[in-house]
């Protein structure tokens, strides 16, 4: 397999995570995080920055009907299970349009489900229509690939880390399935942004929860790598994949900036 991007503990891969993921050492990731498609572009209309802009986001992002979309998530869930390790879990991202089937898909493939999480979005968008309730969460799935197997699960540091701003995050108590998390921050999006970019303090609790240090983490979907940008961050290892170049290469900007940073703090 060719390599888009390669640096320090860093690679990139430009295609279809089905395609590439089959020529992949098997049982060789601790943790994955995907974030795919939610088949939403229609030709509707949504807010955004507190603009009226299209739904429309790519063909990548485009229904194909029920079937042949549940079909694509049995595939590059079946994918992740044979590179993931015996102990090794996956989160999945998502809403309503595409968790269910997801979250079956799972089960097919024989994940144990451990916790649906509900990450809150204090600053969602507004509802355009307004015949709907306006959409401030999404789904996130964790599920081990072994069910009788012992994964990864850092109590303490959920228990008693720093979690900023999330008041739903009681001092020294357990943490709880619903999160407070806002959407990406400007200083996010410097180089741009991807349709369905996730918060860097969404990866850095997902990834604190549930890899150790060195740990290889894999996002099927990488989009503008905010999975790889926390992973590098926290002393992670990272794979990324996607079929666009152009959020690869947003990517990269991403990347060299992170190790730009960490070059200056050792000089």
């Amino acid at each position: 397999m060719q390599k888009f991007y390669e640096k320090e503990d860093v690679i990139l891969f430009q295609g279809d995570c089905i395609e590439i993921l089959s020529k992949a050492t098997p049982e060789s990731i601790d943790m994955i995080f995907a974030d795919p498609p939610y088949m939403l572009s229609n030709g509707g209309m949504t807010c955004q920055s507190g603009k009226i802009v299209p739904v429309n986001k790519g063909k990548w992002d485009e229904s194909k009907g029920l079937n042949e979309d549940f079909e694509f998530q049995q595939k590059w869930i079946n994918a992740c299970k044979r590179v993931l390790k015996p102990n090794g879990t996956i989160w999945i991202s998502g809403t309503y349009h595409s968790i269910y089937m997801c979250g079956f898909a799972l089960q097919k493939a024989g994940f144990k489900i451990l916790n649906d999480i509900c990450w809150f979005k204090p600053n969602a968008s507004p509802n355009m229509s307004c015949r709907y309730f306006t959409a401030s969460h999404e789904t996130l799935l964790w599920a081990r690939k072994d069910p009788k197997g012992r994964h990864t699960f850092n109590y303490e540091t959920m228990k008693n880390g720093d979690w900023g701003d999330d008041i739903l995050k009681k001092p020294n108590k357990q943490m709880r399935s619903v999160w407070q998390i806002e959407t990406p921050k400007p200083s996010e999006k410097d180089f741009g942004k991807h349709p369905t970019q996730k918060p860097l303090e969404l990866l850095r609790r997902i990834i604190l929860a549930s890899t150790d240090k060195d740990d290889l983490i894999l996002d099927p979907f990488t989009g503008s790598s905010t999975t790889g940008i926390m992973a590098v961050e926290l002393g992670r290892k990272f794979i990324g994949i996607d079929v666009e170049k152009e959020y690869l290469d947003l990517s990269i900007k991403r990347f060299e900036q992170v190790f730009l940073k960490k070059a200056k703090v050792w000089q």
